[in-house]
């Protein structure tokens, strides 16, 4: 998260934690369109076949994974949320990429209400609670995120550069729920 940080802080040392938010935002789609459009280019490539673009699209799903987790994490970092245990980690990454299914899951298994549920529940829930938000999350994202990169990832195969296209243009949309899903998770960026 560290690299992440300097690198949306890179142009304005001095940015405040809403500048910093949008450069990880436009950070964070940019990378994952791109990927998306590279592993759709080069599935397309002439000898590649059908075995190989699809096993590159598979391997894109983690790189991809990883991307939104660094995003999802870093947000959270300017936020002020603390990073150092795991189930804290794994609620704010999965809450952020399931989206509004997240945001009704967390604060209905942890017993509280709020608005933005990324600061106040996150940072409140005792650690067996979030064991169990973890699980019922961990159910609804195997299923919702792997049908959506499932469905890419067949797009991502098609023919004539078509895949490059179709890789970059849902990569780009997933992406843009993801940061739609972390302003609602965490709110307006704290003050300066």
């Amino acid at each position: 998260m560290r690299k992440n940080m300097a690198r949306a802080r890179q142009r304005n040392p001095e940015a405040t934690p809403a500048e910093v938010i949008r450069r990880l935002e436009r950070m964070y789609v940019s990378a994952m369109a791109t990927v998306g459009a590279a592993v759709g280019a080069a599935a397309a490539a002439p000898g590649v076949g059908m075995g190989l673009g699809l096993a590159l699209s598979a391997g894109e799903t983690l790189s991809s994974l990883g991307l939104s987790t660094r995003f999802a994490l870093s947000v959270a970092e300017v936020h002020g949320v603390a990073l150092h245990e795991l189930e804290r980690n794994r609620t704010i990454v999965m809450g952020i990429l399931l989206g509004g299914t997240g945001s009704l899951i967390i604060p209905k298994i942890a017993e509280r209400t709020g608005q933005h549920w990324g600061r106040r529940v996150v940072a409140k829930v005792p650690a067996e609670k979030l064991r169990r938000i973890n699980g019922v999350l961990g159910e609804h994202f195997v299923t919702k995120y792997g049908t959506k990169q499932g469905i890419i990832v067949l797009g991502r195969v098609a023919p004539f550069g078509f895949g490059a296209v179709i890789g970059a243009s849902a990569n780009a949309a997933l992406a843009a729920g993801h940061v739609a899903a972390a302003r609602r998770a965490f709110g307006p960026p704290p003050a300066p």
